[in-house]
């Protein structure tokens, strides 16, 4: 895969979701279809939305934060998985938690193909890292939220099977920073090292 960059502040990300079907070694991504395995799993596992490839190829992939935390690495090398702090740093840069999510959302709405839910307030995508409502996948194997909520692991733990993910939402301009179990499928942005 390849994938275009965008710098904002001091930091150079990833204009797009992780699709990497391998870890950075080159061993090959447990891809999880079924629910009940999904939820079981206390190792790296990747899906597509509904396990559909057309989700794949407008949302990249969700991991889950094992996946995340893997030796072998997620990202191309001079990349790293986003820490819970460089996620702060970028919000704060676009103007804190309460408006940094208008600046981080794409603009396409439904029905355009990967649009968000109207009313998509205050998207703007002024910041070019063009965020997209890719939903996630919980415990139980399930997929929700597909246009309505996009959602992002950071590296970063957060207590005994917990990490830490941002969301942002099509009904306001917010990112919410919230601790998730490590087995929810999200989305993952690399950023430069």
């Amino acid at each position: 895969n390849s994938y275009f960059t965008v710098q904002i502040g001091n930091q150079c990300w990833m204009q797009s979701n992780l699709k990497t079907k391998k870890y950075a070694n080159g061993d090959t991504i447990h891809n999880v279809i079924n629910n009940t395995s999904w939820g079981s799993l206390l190792s790296g596992a990747s899906a597509a939305y509904n396990n559909s490839s057309n989700n794949d190829s407008l949302f990249g992939k969700l991991y889950n934060h094992f996946t995340v935390t893997d030796y072998r690495g997620l990202c191309p090398t001079g990349w790293h998985v986003s820490s819970d702090a460089e996620w702060t740093n970028l919000v704060t840069f676009l103007g804190g938690d309460s408006w940094a999510g208008g600046a981080l959302k794409s603009t396409g709405m439904l029905p355009t193909v990967g649009g968000w839910t109207a009313p998509n307030t205050s998207a703007s995508n002024s910041s070019g890292f063009t965020g997209l409502p890719g939903g996630y996948r919980v415990t139980n194997g399930s997929f929700f939220s597909v246009s309505d909520y996009g959602g992002w692991w950071s590296s970063s733990t957060a207590g005994a099977g917990l990490a830490w993910a941002r969301l942002i939402w099509y009904g306001n301009a917010a990112v919410d920073r919230v601790r998730y179990d490590q087995r929810f499928g999200f989305s993952v942005r690399c950023v430069k090292d």
